[in-house]
C-alpha cells in the first residue's frame, strides 16, 4: 500500500507543478489588444551605453507604430531626427499562442502603477565582440508613455547591464 501512496503523491505533485506552469504561461499571454494602445506617433529619446567609453549617450528618437490590418503584426518605424540614415522599420509579430514577441519568450506580464509591463528574454549575442548573452527587453505601456529597456547578461556573468532605453511620449 505504501508504494501506491507514494506514486499517488508524486502524481499529484507533478499535476500541481504542471498546472502552475500552465497558469504561469496563461498569465503571460498577450494579444494585439495589448499593443493597440501604442498605435500612433511617439516623440522621445534613446539613451544607450557606449561600450567603447562605457558611458551613456542620449539622442532624440521618435517612433510611429501601425498595425497591419487586423493581425498580430505591427510596424515599428524608428525615426532619429539627428541621424536620418539610422531610420529603420521593424515588423513585430505576436505569436499565435500569445507567448512570444517575434523570437522573444514572454517571461512576465503584469500591471504596475496603471501601466502594462511585458518582459521578454532570448539568447543571442551583444557587445562589440558579439559575446553570447541573454537579452531581456522590458516594455512599459502607459496611456501617454512608452518605455523600452534592453538589458544584457553575458554568459558566465551574473550582472545585468542596461544596454539602452527608449522613452517616448504620445503626441
Amino acid at each position: 500500500m505504501l508504494p501506491i501512496m507514494k506514486k499517488n503523491m508524486l502524481t499529484i505533485a507533478l499535476l500541481l507543478c504542471l498546472s502552475s506552469a500552465n497558469l504561469f504561461a496563461q498569465n503571460n499571454k498577450i494579444s494585439a489588444l495589448d499593443i493597440k494602445p501604442l498605435i500612433g506617433f511617439w516623440k522621445g529619446s534613446l539613451t544607450y551605453l557606449d561600450y567603447q567609453t562605457n558611458k551613456p549617450y542620449t539622442m532624440p528618437a521618435d517612433l510611429e507604430i501601425t498595425q497591419i490590418e487586423e493581425s498580430n503584426r505591427f510596424v515599428f518605424s524608428n525615426i532619429y531626427p539627428n541621424e536620418p540614415k539610422a531610420n529603420d522599420a521593424d515588423t513585430v509579430t505576436i505569436s499565435e499562442s500569445g507567448l512570444k514577441i517575434d523570437d522573444e519568450i514572454i517571461t512576465l506580464k503584469r500591471k504596475k502603477n496603471g501601466r502594462l509591463e511585458i518582459t521578454t528574454e532570448l539568447t543571442g549575442e551583444d557587445g562589440n565582440d558579439n559575446k553570447a548573452a541573454i537579452i531581456r527587453h522590458i516594455y512599459t505601456i502607459g496611456t501617454n508613455e512608452y518605455v523600452v529597456i534592453k538589458e544584457v547578461k553575458f554568459v558566465d556573468e551574473t550582472k545585468w547591464i542596461k544596454r539602452h532605453e527608449y522613452r517616448y511620449q504620445k503626441n
